[in-house]
């Protein structure tokens, strides 16, 4: 439940993730403050599928904290729906975690945050796999170098 109200959240303030993910780059963290909430946001630097690139949205991973909640929260954007009920793995280095959707395109952990932001400080590589609403199985790449300074930020917000 706190995951949805959080979803809704941004949505709600937000009205476009366009305009995060233009402001990141391939390969770096971007850190970003705001009123009630902080984010930090990555782009990836390989997108994999069998896909026709015009009907993919935006790609990020970011992690955020909403009024000074020390629990920073993880979440991806695939830049289509996910497929129901398919699985949506992240995996950091050798380590694999489990992700879910609500048939949107939006990804996070249950219940594994904390976990998954320890992997990213400690890691250099993260894939996320996943499968559009229409059978098509992605892979995007990401690196996690520059991860621990730029959350170090967030945690500071």
């Amino acid at each position: 439940m706190k995951k949805i109200f959080i979803f809704f959240f941004f949505i709600i303030n937000f009205v476009s993730t366009k305009s995060f993910a233009i402001e990141a780059e391939a390969g770096k963290w971007s850190f970003s403050k705001e009123e009630n909430y902080c984010f930090i946001l990555s782009l990836p630097l390989k997108e994999e599928g069998n896909y026709d690139p015009a009907n993919r949205g935006d790609t990020y991973v970011m992690v955020y904290k909403i009024n000074k909640n020390p629990d920073p929260v993880v979440q991806i954007n695939a830049g289509y729906k996910y497929k129901n009920d398919s699985e949506i793995i992240m995996v950091i280095d050798n380590t694999s975690f489990k992700l879910f959707s609500e048939g949107d395109d939006s990804a996070w952990s249950e219940k594994e945050d904390k976990k998954i932001v320890y992997a990213m400080k400690m890691g250099q590589n993260m894939t996320i796999k996943g499968t559009s609403s229409r059978g098509n199985p992605t892979k995007d790449t990401y690196t996690l170098l520059g991860f621990t300074s730029a959350f170090k930020k967030l945690n500071d917000c």
